[in-house]
């Protein structure tokens, strides 16, 4: 049986207040009536109590249910940071801690409980659109998901959360030949060139796959191209000076793909293995942008002339995954200018919007192969479908 605790209202003496004329005088009045009004009402609660007691009693345990609380975090959530001597079960475990906001609208359609009827697909269908799955992906995802249902003959929403990550999985892997590693040169350099609009956290990107391949054991050194913008070469050598890696940079306003050219000359005479080029990132509809990175990479491709070959093996677009929908024009322009190999979808952790990992590939035809999920040097991972559609459904 369950019982409500009914709570008393103490009904203890004020303590004396010095004589301070009629005013103070009048507010231990008014507060010593309050008391006295509060000590009255508790009495009726407690003349009510039989009938309260005997509405609980009388009420279905259904009317409980856990469900109808939302709880403030996850269980296991406490453990997000454990270290387990497993990197990638910590990676998962923080990556369901992160991207809490997004999961938080699926977890409200699939608390209904019952069979699964015309509200449960159109809730479902509103929320893959809020999360910024896009139109043609969500429609592809339910077409999917209710062939699933009728052909393992589920009729129940609880039995649905499971289906739709697997259905999620799918879409995410329709081309089987996706390889979402990082690529390293066979022989000799490896450059990699970030690309991305201003505020996307591009230049916190850079520091974050540099440092993860310092973890890993290569030697790095980061090119500040962005002769554009001060503040940006400035907070690059500031993460060179944290993760104590060497920064090439050049001249306010000057030519990044100087830069660029002796930082690669700077790698094959220090022995760095790995090149990360930070580059300038206004807006799309300037025509020099697109110009400046083309030529960038012309420079690359030809690079300097030392015995030690530099190849460039990834073109990484950054984008903000709190802008949503509203990126894909701007990702579309890079693509098309500088042949994007891969996405590093930021601020994943900041929004509600998880679902344009999705849009993104998409639109894009372009994998995403790392993701951002917080503010700390390790909080960039490798994107994994599976670990990602468990995170954001609340599967395990």
């Amino acid at each position: 049986m369950l019982r409500r605790r009914r709570s008393r209202v103490p009904a203890e003496p004020l303590p004396d207040i010095p004589d301070a004329g009629d005013e103070r005088g009048d507010l231990v009045a008014i507060v010593d009536a309050t008391a006295d009004e509060a000590v009255g009402l508790d009495d009726d609660v407690e003349q009510a109590g039989p009938e309260l007691d005997e509405d609980v009693e009388d009420s279905k345990p259904e009317d409980f249910e856990p469900e109808d609380f939302e709880p403030e975090a996850e269980i296991g959530d406490e453990l997000e940071d454990v270290d387990d001597g497993d990197p990638v079960r910590a990676e998962r475990r923080r990556l369901r801690r992160r991207v809490g906001k997004s999961r938080s609208r699926f977890r409200g359609v699939f608390r209904r409980r019952g069979r699964i009827d015309n509200e449960t697909w159109d809730s479902l269908e509103e929320t893959l659109l809020l999360a910024d799955v896009g139109l043609d992906v969500t429609g592809r995802i339910l077409e999917g998901l209710r062939a699933r249902a009728s052909s393992a003959r589920v009729v129940d929403n609880e039995q649905l959360p499971a289906l739709l990550a697997e259905e999620l999985v799918a879409q995410l892997q329709r081309e089987n030949d996706v390889d979402r590693s990082l690529q390293f040169a066979n022989d000799g350099i490896t450059v990699w060139l970030v690309v991305g609009v201003n505020g996307a956290g591009k230049t916190t990107s850079v520091a974050k796959l540099a440092h993860r391949e310092l973890e890993a054991g290569h030697r790095v050194l980061l090119a500040a191209a962005d002769t554009f913008r001060a503040a940006a070469t400035e907070q690059l050598e500031s993460w060179a000076n944290r993760l104590g890696v060497d920064c090439v940079r050049g001249q306010e306003g000057g030519d990044p793909g100087a830069v660029v050219f002796d930082a690669m000359s700077a790698a094959a005479s220090r022995g760095a293995g790995l090149v990360v080029v930070d580059t300038a990132g206004r807006l799309h509809t300037k025509v020099n942008l697109m110009a400046e990175l083309e030529k960038i990479r012309r420079v690359i491709d030809r690079g300097p002339a030392t015995t030690t070959p530099c190849t460039l093996t990834e073109v990484l677009l950054v984008l903000d995954a709190t802008v949503g929908q509203n990126g894909l024009a701007q990702a579309r322009q890079f693509t098309e200018a500088v042949g994007v190999t891969g996405v590093v979808l930021a601020k994943l952790d900041g929004t509600a919007k998880g679902g344009i990992v999705l849009a993104v590939e998409d639109e894009l035809g372009v994998p995403v192969k790392m993701v951002g999920i917080g503010e700390r040097l390790e909080d960039l991972i490798p994107f994994d479908p599976r670990a990602f559609a468990d995170a954001l459904v609340g599967t395990e």
